[in-house]
């Protein structure tokens, strides 16, 4: 057997949040769900701010990105 864990998805901070987020209070929990959600609308907007010579870059169109600016903070 391997020394080395491979990770497992779900459960490993690179997929998504660790563990150890179930285990804090409520209110913690909510604060950090708040920043979660300002932090995506920062990035969704400078996104927007780009223009068509930089989506191109990236592999975007205006249609994606207008796409990803409509949806909810949430998602």
């Amino acid at each position: 057997m391997s020394r080395y864990k491979s990770p497992t998805i779900g459960r490993s901070p690179i997929f998504g949040r660790s563990r150890s987020l179930e285990r804090l209070s409520f209110g913690r929990r909510l604060i950090a769900f708040l920043f979660d959600c300002i932090d995506i609308y920062r990035q969704r907007r400078a996104l927007e701010a780009l223009d068509d010579r930089m989506l191109k870059d990236i592999g975007l169109t205006r249609c994606d990105v207008e796409a990803e600016v409509s949806r909810p903070v949430w998602r």
